[in-house]
């Protein structure tokens, strides 16, 4: 059964990724796994690294791996601003665990709660999401 559709857009700070009508999204806050359908009501969340899903259909469905960044529902569309949003399918396993190594050390030599500390942790978390996508398939 066909739902109503909604613009959905997706930003970089690379440029528009994604802007297309859909029938629902599901990305994932830093309060839990979030699916969103025309009518929703305004929302403005946090993002975190995740697949987020842009079902066109019940059949066409896009999924992007998904960075830190922002959700916003207003005005009947959905507007999200990620840090980094790709295609799964283009990532490369051994260069994403190459970049969990060096986040791992980083996080080791940083100093506790410092803003090196910080970063690290994030990158971490996202390659690890990252990773979870291309070898493993969806997380939600």
């Amino acid at each position: 059964m066909a739902r109503t559709t909604f613009t959905a857009e997706v930003l970089t700070p690379e440029g528009e990724v994604f802007n297309d009508e859909v029938e629902m999204v599901s990305t994932r806050t830093t309060v839990g796994s979030i699916g969103i359908l025309a009518h929703h009501q305004p929302l403005l969340g946090m993002l975190e690294p995740t697949e987020l899903r842009l079902y066109k259909s019940e059949t066409e469905v896009v999924r992007l791996a998904q960075g830190e960044g922002y959700v916003q529902v207003a005005d009947g569309r959905v507007l999200i601003l990620v840090e980094e949003a790709s295609d799964p399918a283009s990532l490369d396993a051994s260069a994403l665990r190459e970049k969990l190594q060096t986040a791992e050390r980083e996080l080791e030599q940083a100093e506790d709660g410092s803003e090196a500390a910080r970063v690290a942790e994030r990158d971490k978390r996202r390659v690890e999401a990252f990773l979870t996508l291309v070898e493993g398939g969806g997380e939600h």
